[in-house]
C-alpha cells in the first residue's frame, strides 16, 4: 500500500511538473486554429491541479475526477465518456495507436492540431479528455440531427462518427434518404454505413466521402460503447 501511494504521488508530482513547463502553450506552440476551432480552443489548457490527482477511490476508473469533472463542464455524461475511454485504451493514458491515436482517448495528432494542441500533449489524461469532449460536441453538431431526436438515437449517430468519421455518418444518413429511409434512425444508417464498401452505394452521387470498408466495425463499437455506458449509469450517478 505505501509503494501504491508513493508511485501515485510521484505521477502527481511529475503529471504536475509536465503542467508547468507547458502552461501557455497554446500562445508558444500553437499551430493556428480553424474557425471552427477558435471559440472551443480557449477551453483547452492545463487542468486545475485540484482535479489532477487519481482518485483513492472510484467508481468506474481512477480516472473518474478528471473525466467527470470536465466532461460536465462540456456537458457530457462522465459515464459516457468513461465508456468511450474503455473501449478506446482500456484507461491506458499512455496508450498509441498503430495509426497514431493516443492517450485515454485515442485523439489523433490531427485533430489536436485543429484545436491548436500540440501532439506532444495528447498523453495529458487531462488535455486528452478534453479534446474527446470537443470533439464528440462537434462531431454532434456538423452531423446537423433533429432537436427532436431521441437520446439514444442521438448517441448512436455520434459514437458512430467518433469512431468512422462524421462524413462517412453523414454519407450513410444521405444514402438511407436517397432510398426512402429513414435518415434519423441509427439502426437504419448504420446498415447503410456498411453498405458504403460496395460500389453500387459509395458511387451514388449523395456519397462525398467515398468507400468505406468499416461499418460492420463501427456499428460493433457503437453498441459495445452504449452497452457499457448503462453498465456505469448502474454503477455512479452523473
Amino acid at each position: 500500500m505505501l509503494n501504491l501511494k508513493l508511485k501515485r504521488t510521484l505521477l502527481t508530482v511529475a503529471f504536475l511538473t509536465l503542467l508547468t513547463t507547458f502552461y501557455g502553450f497554446e500562445a508558444r506552440f500553437a499551430e493556428p486554429a480553424t474557425d471552427a476551432a477558435a471559440s472551443e480552443l480557449a477551453a483547452v489548457e492545463p487542468t486545475d491541479p485540484a482535479v489532477l490527482p487519481l482518485a483513492e477511490s472510484y467508481q468506474i476508473s481512477v480516472y473518474d475526477n478528471i473525466i467527470r469533472r470536465i466532461s460536465g463542464e462540456e456537458g457530457n455524461d462522465w459515464r459516457l465518456m468513461s465508456a468511450i475511454a474503455y473501449h478506446e485504451s482500456r484507461f491506458t493514458a499512455d496508450r498509441v495507436s498503430a495509426r497514431g491515436a493516443q492517450g485515454l482517448m485515442q485523439v489523433r495528432p490531427v485533430v489536436a492540431r485543429e484545436f491548436g494542441v500540440p501532439a506532444e500533449l495528447l498523453s495529458d489524461p487531462a488535455i486528452n479528455v478534453r479534446l474527446a469532449n470537443l470533439l464528440l460536441n462537434r462531431i454532434g453538431r456538423m452531423l446537423e440531427l433533429p432537436a427532436d431526436m431521441p437520446e439514444r438515437e442521438r448517441l448512436g449517430f455520434v459514437l458512430a462518427g467518433y469512431n468512422s468519421g462524421p462524413g462517412h455518418v453523414a454519407d450513410a444518413r444521405r444514402l438511407a434518404a436517397a432510398y426512402g429511409e429513414d435518415p434519423d434512425r441509427w439502426e437504419v444508417v448504420a446498415r447503410y454505413l456498411g453498405l458504403k464498401s460496395d460500389p453500387e452505394y459509395y458511387r451514388n452521387e449523395v456519397v462525398r466521402h467515398g468507400r468505406f470498408v468499416g461499418g460492420r466495425q463501427t456499428a460493433d463499437y457503437v453498441g459495445a460503447v452504449l452497452a457499457r455506458y448503462d453498465r456505469y449509469c448502474g454503477l455512479a450517478e452523473r
